[in-house]
């Protein structure tokens, strides 16, 4: 940023006219750019893998892509009746397994001339590496939320916006989505909400793989104003979410969800009182804007899944403009992390220092019945 004299020079003034007695004056204070909050740490528990894993010592050994981590299952247990003299029959114990596959990695690099470094009032290494560092972070968070909402990037830095149909090692649940409609691969369609989950005032139902259109409670209303079949109030949705986790008895501490700020929007229109601190609400941080409702701690992030122009384009139930939220519990999914390399050498072609550094990473779904996702969009 320059600071510039403001003056003015009248009609026919000549004195000084380079204006060079007034210098220019570049501020120390450097604009840093608004950052998004990354999430996916906060709801992926990684430290859950240290109880159900051959190796829990993997975190430090991730060398490579292609390395992988074997979870081997809870063996279910089969309760049969008793009477007296019956025969035991003892069962054989199966010792299913899937796998995470740490086959992610992206890096960043860049060089400060000598010239620049030495002559600049500020650390561009210090403060570019900074910004690597999040931009590292932040596509992270954009895969993972992407992956477990069930949707994959299209490009990096992208959003979320093609059903996923890759499978990540093993399906931890065998009957679960190779990836077809609004349901991702890993995924279960049981667990997927859309318009056809939800009626109007004459009971008809939406359209399937259609987006359920959202709309504020109005005042006293027991139901949707609109009379298109497959509408719905935000907390509505958040409540069969809930219903279909308790459903598969999934814990209630610890669960989750997270919110794009169009939903929020509509959410505070609903109650504003939802986000108000004196009623629950925790403000802005790090996410997390409400520490209960539902039974969800719930975050917000812009890295969530959206297919067409997102969810803020109105259109109704039969639009093909949407955006995805998900809920889940801190133990459906998890993650492992680590910057393989990070390194600065001087550039062999010219006189300057080179920064880079490379960040693997890989995420598996390990319980797909403790994930819901709803396709939303405005009424």
């Amino acid at each position: 940023m320059e600071i510039i004299m403001a003056f003015t020079t009248a009609a026919g003034y000549g004195n000084l006219p380079n204006g060079n007695f007034s210098p220019i004056i570049y501020s120390k204070q450097v604009q840093v750019a608004f950052r998004k909050a990354s999430i996916v740490e906060a709801i992926t528990n990684s430290d859950y893998f240290g109880e159900i894993v051959t190796n829990s010592d993997y975190f430090g050994e991730i060398a490579q892509m292609g390395d992988s981590v074997k979870v081997i299952k809870e063996p279910e247990i089969t309760v049969k009746a008793y009477a007296r003299g019956t025969t035991i029959t003892p069962q054989d114990l199966d010792d299913e397994e899937f796998s995470l596959t740490i086959d992610k990695a992206n890096y960043f690099a860049f060089k400060v001339d000598d010239i620049e470094e030495a002559h600049s009032h500020v650390n561009f290494q210090s403060l570019a590496s900074d910004r690597a560092a999040y931009r590292l972070a932040d596509q992270f968070d954009q895969d993972v939320l992407g992956y477990l909402s069930g949707f994959t990037q299209s490009a990096i830095h992208g959003a979320a916006n093609t059903v996923n149909t890759t499978v990540n090692g093993a399906k931890a649940v065998s009957t679960a989505s190779s990836g077809s409609n609004l349901v991702g691969a890993e995924l279960l369609a049981s667990m997927s909400l859309d318009a056809s989950d939800f009626t109007n005032t004459s009971g008809t139902a939406g359209a399937a793989n259609s987006c359920i259109g959202i709309e504020p409670r109005a005042g006293g209303a027991t139901a949707a104003k609109s009379s298109t079949a497959g509408n719905a109030f935000p907390l509505q949705i958040l409540a069969r979410m809930s219903r279909l986790l308790d459903q598969q008895n999934v814990d209630t501490q610890g669960r989750w969800i997270v919110l794009d700020p169009v939903f929020i929007e509509v959410l505070k229109d609903e109650d504003s009182r939802l986000l108000n601190s004196d009623f629950g609400g925790s403000g802005l941080q790090n996410g997390l804007v409400l520490n209960n409702l539902h039974g969800f701690q719930v975050y917000t992030s812009n890295n969530l899944p959206s297919l067409g122009t997102g969810p803020a384009t109105t259109g109704g139930v039969n639009s093909s403009n949407m955006g995805i939220i998900v809920a889940g519990h801190s133990s459906a999914v998890a993650t492992a992390e680590q910057i393989n390399k990070t390194e600065t050498y001087r550039d062999p072609d010219s006189f300057a220092d080179i920064v880079r550094g490379m960040h693997l990473y890989g995420r598996k779904i390990l319980r797909p019945e403790a994930i819901v996702t709803a396709a939303y969009c405005l009424a």
